[in-house]
């Protein structure tokens, strides 16, 4: 076959049917004589069709993982060839580039029979296979991609091939027969397990998962409950203890589970201990949904009760409910330690996609450091109250038994929160507030010393940063419910002070959970899986409240009512409508929580002019007016400044109209440029909305501009 030097000619093949493989294509050599690949062209929107083929592959069946990748903005290059790359992927057969057979101190593989009665079938594991190929979606043409095949092969450096029905090195005498078991079909077996699921499901799942790459009889399937009844076995056996030394367990653990470690160190005499965990699955979802998204904490777990905090970084999915995908346990926020933890698992990140970035962090607690997230993902910072309002609500239903008391506590608390932009003295309004409830000794004395000594610190946080959504605030507090269900289980609470327990509780069920919720939404099985995930957060309840159900006190609009969707008999009454530190009757609100029917209250308050906007549209407004009224120098760096003002508040505007739209054509028909035809367009010229400043900030602006213009004047 020749051998060209240029993709020029290269005519683009589009297979038909929904999947297909390398066999469906023809393939050209690319390069020189001495060294050269397989090339072909194909759209780009069906490089998942292609892999999915290859992944089908019935001579070794296998999943393709990306080992790196590469991205570029369009626009950035002056001058390019034809086959630079807009997006640059590798991808690998999962059983490689790492070899865990010979040599490895991982899963040995032998030559030789075992003398021994379990024949089972090789490990799943890595076997060194070197079969990979990329991807690259033309710069030049970014609807096109370039495939490129290095090695087409499964097989190993030595030329052998290493892993599915051809393997040689397979141990037993059935081992050809055995089934095929990828990891995404382990996973998901092993997921329902950790999850409780009865064995007559989990099996039934796991024999459709083999029937992709072999076929259904009775050898099948009784191979099939075995590797399931091993499995459940082993798992039940499975123990956190590895030693009996909390610390020589978690060596042990780190030496046995590298990859899925992204920082480590044990403690010394001058150095705290810091164990930064990500899974290969958790690294996958936070290149999918952290790049150009915004990153959340939670950031002080069980600082009482385990022998080491946990903070868990999380993203937003698809249906923006908070995803873990990096776990810390460590005691130490020092700005140094954070700043180590933190450059490593960007390091991991930007290894396998060195174009992510995050366009924000979310922290939730005053007392974070928040330079070394500055230094390290250089986005802004934003601040939620989730934690603060749960704490207080808590406190408050525990520690006062009259409901109405509850309710004006917690009213005036949120109402200290909204002062802060209107110049109230902070020392005057909790002196009042004191004086106000000095009956409730039990709340007060806890109020004086855990929230009066930093309460000031929280404030200023309140003002500096801008305030997280209701949404994301929910998110996060669902989350943190989750994993206290999951964590402080009564049979459990003998080993809070283990680190090993912690670690294999977040591994196993914890993960698993969370792989399994994202499984099942993303293939759309496992029914009832998909709809508790969807329902987890009060925000996603909160939209399955029709607005007919709620009724609002027009008079003194001091209450709503939300009639219950599963009995329309029973009523909720929430009091302080439209502010986040509204009051609920239900039995969720008063664990803490942020409800449904609080969220869909605010949700209908937010349109009315009667009603407060919330804390976080407070925050951007206050932002913005601060800028607005600096003082200005008339220089090119005001013109900058005000420009990025104006395109914020675009943005702002249109995301508003899109979610407050039933006609997705409406809002384009509003947009400013509207084509008319192929070579004529007009534009409708509508200002951009501004923040009205008063006439009073106005004046005071000129007056200090004409003072200005008298100083200059006496020097001339």
């Amino acid at each position: 076959m020749d051998i060209i030097e240029s993709i020029d000619n290269l005519s683009v093949q589009d297979p038909p049917g929904e999947d297909f493989s390398a066999a469906d294509l023809d393939w050209v050599k690319l390069g020189s004589e001495d060294r050269y690949d397989d090339v072909a062209l194909i759209p780009y929107d069906r490089v998942d069709a292609f892999i999915i083929g290859e992944c089908s592959n019935v001579e070794c069946p296998t999943r393709f993982h990306i080992e790196r990748g590469r991205k570029r903005a369009k626009g950035s290059l002056k001058q390019y060839k034809n086959d630079e790359y807009l997006e640059y992927r590798l991808y690998w057969c999962s059983f490689g580039p790492e070899n865990y057979g010979e040599g490895g101190g991982i899963l040995p593989s032998r030559r030789y029979r075992l003398n021994t009665r379990n024949r089972a079938a090789r490990p799943q594991s890595m076997r060194g296979c070197t079969c990979h190929f990329v991807v690259k979606r033309l710069y030049a043409r970014p609807s096109l991609a370039l495939l490129i095949y290095n090695e087409r092969r499964h097989v190993n450096k030595a030329g052998f091939v290493c892993h599915g029905p051809l393997d040689r090195d397979a141990i037993g005498p059935g081992a050809k027969k055995i089934p095929y078991v990828c990891s995404e079909i382990q996973q998901q077996t092993m997921s329902m397990i950790y999850l409780g699921i009865p064995e007559e499901n989990v099996l039934e799942k796991h024999i459709e998962g083999i029937q992709r790459y072999c076929g259904s009889d009775a050898k099948v399937k009784s191979l099939a409950s075995q590797y399931v009844q091993k499995l459940g076995m082993i798992i039940k056996r499975s123990t956190h203890e590895l030693d009996l030394d909390d610390q020589a367990s978690i060596r042990l653990w780190v030496e046995r589970n590298k990859k899925s470690i992204f920082f480590y160190r044990d403690t010394s005499e001058t150095d705290p201990f810091i164990l930064g965990i990500q899974t290969e699955w958790q690294l996958q979802q936070m290149i999918r949904f952290g790049h150009r998204n915004i990153i959340a904490a939670d950031s002080t777990f069980g600082i009482k009760k385990l022998k080491y905090p946990l903070c868990t970084l999380l993203v937003f999915d698809s249906r923006q409910h908070a995803l873990p995908v990096a776990w810390i346990i460590t005691r130490s926020i020092a700005k140094p330690d954070v700043a180590k933890w933190m450059k490593a698992l960007l390091d991991r990140v930007h290894s396998v996609d060195p174009g992510w970035k995050a366009s924000g962090f979310l922290i939730d607690d005053a007392a974070a450091e928040i330079e070394p997230i500055r230094e390290v993902f250089s986005c802004p910072i934003l601040f939620s109250l989730w934690r603060v309002r749960r704490s207080w609500l808590r406190h408050i239903v525990k520690k006062c038994t009259n409901i109405e008391v509850q309710r004006e506590m917690f009213k005036r608390l949120g109402q200290i929160m909204y002062s802060i932009w209107g110049g109230v003295d902070l020392a005057v309004a909790l002196e009042e507030f004191s004086l106000d409830f000095v009956d409730q000794t039990s709340f007060m004395q806890y109020f004086k010393d855990s929230w009066v000594p930093k309460i000031e610190m929280w404030l200023t946080s309140m003002k500096t940063l801008p305030l997280a959504s209701q949404e994301a605030s929910g998110a996060i507090e669902a989350y943190h419910v989750k994993l206290k269900t999951k964590l402080y289980d009564d049979s459990h609470l003998g080993s809070l002070q283990r680190v090993d327990w912690l670690v294999h509780k977040l591994t196993t069920e914890l993960h698993s959970s969370y792989w399994l919720d994202r499984y099942a939404d993303e293939s759309d099985s496992f029914v009832n899986v998909k709809e508790e995930y969807i329902a987890s957060t009060s925000w996603h309840r909160a939209l399955q409240i029709p607005d007919n159900a709620i009724s609002l006190d027009d008079r003194d609009h001091l209450f709503a009512k939300v009639v219950s969707q599963k009995d329309s008999k029973v009523t909720r009454v929430v009091w302080n409508p439209g502010s986040e530190f509204a009051h609920c009757d239900c039995e969720w609100s008063l664990q803490g929580n942020l409800c449904k029917h609080i969220i869909k209250v605010n949700m209908v308050c937010e349109n009315l002019q009667c009603y407060q906007s919330s804390l976080s549209f407070q925050s951007l407004k206050n932002i913005l007016i601060d800028l607005w009224e600096k003082p200005m120098d008339d220089s090119v760096a005001l013109d900058i400044s005000t420009a990025w003002t104006h395109q914020m508040l675009d943005q702002v505007q249109k995301l508003v109209e899109l979610n407050s739209s039933d006609d997705i054509g409406l809002v384009v028909n509003n947009m400013p440029l509207k084509w008319v035809a192929k070579k004529v367009r007009t534009t409708s010229g509508r200002q951009s909305s501004t923040l009205a400043l008063s006439s009073s900030s106005k004046n005071d602006y000129a007056r200090k501009r004409n003072r200005k213009r008298k100083r200059l004047s006496r020097f001339r």
